[in-house]
């Protein structure tokens, strides 16, 4: 069934699948509230219909939404829509441990590989003094950022799918290639578990291979509990001693022999890298009468007889130096000593200082008399921590529990102390009056009546910079503690740099000038020798920064250009007809006239001559704008005609 597209939770918009994994699909999603992407992990349908399973998956994955690391995935919700069970993560750029050691085909540099481990062993601390085992650390679980940033993802959900009644071997959360050997065989893990997971993450990292491997995750489970690895320096000669002790000591069958927690292996693994040759990793010693062993009868025939024939030369006399002697022999010894003292009714003594263990209940959300009850019932002691106002809890109800329901499950011991927070319900308070305070006065305000506050800034006339224009939640109303105050603070005038637009069309500059949040005016001049229609000056120079608002004043080039027209003169019109004079009669042809055209200024457009006896004269003029006209024409007399002509408009002109 294809996701994209749905809203789930009536929140979180699927955009497209991202990964796949053993218990969950991870889809990139659209956190439509907060508008933020995140990652959202929806379980798989076979992890769904088992309704303890549920329950623990949901506690698990609140507990582990309570963990804030740097190097922690956090999770933001858990929820549940139309049957699909989901986890809301914080989204990562990068690719996972696993990824890079698969691209890098061989050994990573060790230096690199301690700097991952140290952030890892810093997120399992934080993890552990939280009472939240891990129980799944592989590189699959380890996200490598592209900053470089280590960051461990599905705290606490392997609990929750271990303890459900899903026992095939095959659907077991996790990698057995990274189990402990208490995990591998179905034991009681811990923190010392996932220390030994991390000592495996590292070998692997150094080695470029896991330290055991077979055909069969039952065969890998075997050699976990059995079989030692091979040291990593053997494979790998670059592996320094002190990095090469650590792993090792990590990887120790017996988890007291291990490191006992986080922060022991998180010092060695930070001396390592100002002493990589170093001998400080302390090698713990295994007490071998804290556990039953199975003897090999043919050693102890032979160490009865080395004692007959007197070749074992105690260095100690009495009990202790037969106990060191012969430590398997004292180990049958003592068990049947201990069978003696169960037959003869000693197992009672032992439960009442051994007492039985107890399911842990869940009484987060429960009214505090009723989670009393159900507490005592277990047979463990109620006891309220503190009280706290919350308003996500109603008055009166359990907020948490301490130890956490299902963390502790199955190894909590009867009589165990558990500490409850008791909510208050939800605190009111009152929005105190912001007017005319400075920025860090309405914040110190705000917190001083246990709000929060979001600061909106905002440009103002009238308000001096960094003082409150104004506040969205009216000083003097009742709400709750916790709730948001919007804050409108004064960021002055708002200042805008002058862009340059000489050079420019009128609507360029314009343009340029209103998207900088400034004001435009327009005048004109008139320069010919300067491009026509194009900004030549402007009132406040480029470059300057000047409070939004303010206006420029742009002088556009703006002359009418000259043009040239035809113009046609009836010469026979004008001066009628030429006789010519008495002494000459014959020459009527030989007069000439000459014709000259000005404007009202007296600038010359045309000066040309005629035969007297021509009926037009064809020329052309050149002028610009709306002038009047002036024709001569000069012969045996002289005769002139005015004409107004548009220079703009007109086609041509006439005169007769």
């Amino acid at each position: 069934m294809s996701l994209e597209g749905k809203l789930l939770g009536n929140r979180y918009e699927i955009i497209k699948k991202i990964g796949n994994g053993g218990m969950a699909t991870v889809y990139k999603a659209k956190d439509k509230i907060l508008k933020r992407f995140v990652a959202v992990k929806i379980l798989r349908d076979e992890f769904t219909t088992d309704e303890e399973f549920i329950k623990r998956f949901e506690a698990e994955a609140q507990s582990a939404a309570r963990l804030t690391h740097s190097n922690i995935v956090s999770i933001y919700d858990v929820g549940v829509d139309n049957n699909l069970y989901f986890i809301v993560m914080e989204l990562i750029k990068g690719k996972t441990l696993k990824e890079i050691i698969i691209e890098e085909e061989g050994p990573l540099p060790w230096k690199w590989s301690v700097n991952v481990a140290i952030q890892i062993a810093s997120a399992l601390e934080v993890a552990h003094r939280n009472h939240i085992i891990h129980r799944d650390i592989k590189p699959h679980n380890i996200i490598i950022t592209e900053d470089g940033v280590a960051k461990v993802t599905d705290f606490g959900i392997a609990k929750a799918v271990s303890n459900s009644t899903i026992t095939a071997f095959g659907t077991t959360i996790g990698s057995v290639h990274y189990f402990s050997p208490e995990h591998a065989r179905g034991g009681m893990t811990d923190a010392k578990s996932d220390l030994y997971s991390l000592g495996v993450v590292l070998y692997e990292m150094v080695t470029g291979k896991v330290p055991f491997d077979a055909d069969t995750p039952v065969s890998v489970a075997l050699k976990h509990m059995q079989e030692n690895p091979e040291e990593p320096k053997e494979l790998n000669p670059n592996v320094p001693k002190a990095l090469n002790q650590i792993i090792m000591k990590a990887l120790k069958k017996e988890s007291e022999l291990r490191y006992q927690n986080s922060t022991e292996m998180l010092e060695d693994l930070e001396e390592c890298l100002k002493n990589p040759d170093g001998d400080f990793v302390e090698e713990l010693e295994y007490d071998a009468t804290a556990k039953t062993q199975v003897i090999d009868t043919e050693e102890l025939e032979n160490a009865g007889k080395a004692q007959a024939k007197g070749k074992a030369k105690p260095k100690e006399k009495g009990l202790k130096g037969f106990i060191k002697r012969h430590k398997k022999l004292s180990i049958v010894i003592g068990c049947i000593l201990l069978f003696v003292l169960a037959l003869g009714g000693t197992l009672g003594i032992l439960n009442i200082t051994n007492p039985p263990e107890v399911e842990m209940p869940n009484v987060v959300g429960l009214e505090k008399g009723e989670a009393q009850s159900k507490i005592e019932e277990a047979g463990l002691v109620y006891k309220v921590d503190k009280e706290e106002y919350n308003k996500d809890v109603e008055k009166d109800h359990i907020i948490s529990q301490d130890p956490i329901y299902m963390e502790k499950y199955h190894n909590v011991k009867k009589g165990s102390e558990v500490k409850v927070v008791v909510s208050l319900g939800t605190e009111k308070t009152t929005v105190p009056d912001l007017k005319g305070m400075t920025e860090e006065e309405a914040i110190k305000a705000l917190e001083e009546a246990k709000l929060k506050v979001e600061i909106v800034e905002e440009s103002s006339t009238k308000i001096e910079k960094g003082k409150v224009i104004s506040q969205e939640t009216e000083a003097g109303k009742e709400v709750d503690a916790g709730d948001t105050i919007k804050v409108h603070v004064s960021t002055g005038v708002e200042q805008s740099t002058v862009p340059s637009v000489i050079g420019m069309t009128q609507a360029e500059a314009t343009k340029a000038i209103e998207a900088a949040g400034l004001k435009a005016s327009v005048t004109t001049a008139e320069d010919s020798s300067k491009e026509n229609g194009k900004v030549i000056k402007q009132s406040v120079d480029a470059g300057k920064t000047v409070d939004k608002g303010t206006t420029v004043t742009i002088t556009v080039n703006e002359f009418e250009e000259a043009k040239t027209i035809p113009v046609n003169i009836n010469i026979k019109s004008i001066m009628g007809e030429y006789r010519g004079s008495e002494e000459n009669a014959e020459d009527n042809s030989s007069g000439t006239v000459t014709i000259v055209i000005k404007d009202e200024k007296g600038n010359e457009l045309l000066r040309t001559t005629a035969g007297r006896n021509d009926t037009n004269k064809s020329a052309s003029i050149t002028g610009k704008g709306s002038v009047t006209l002036t024709l001569s024409i000069t012969g045996e007399k002289t005769e002139k005609r005015t004409k107004a002509v548009n220079f703009s408009t007109a086609s041509s002109v006439d005169f007769s």
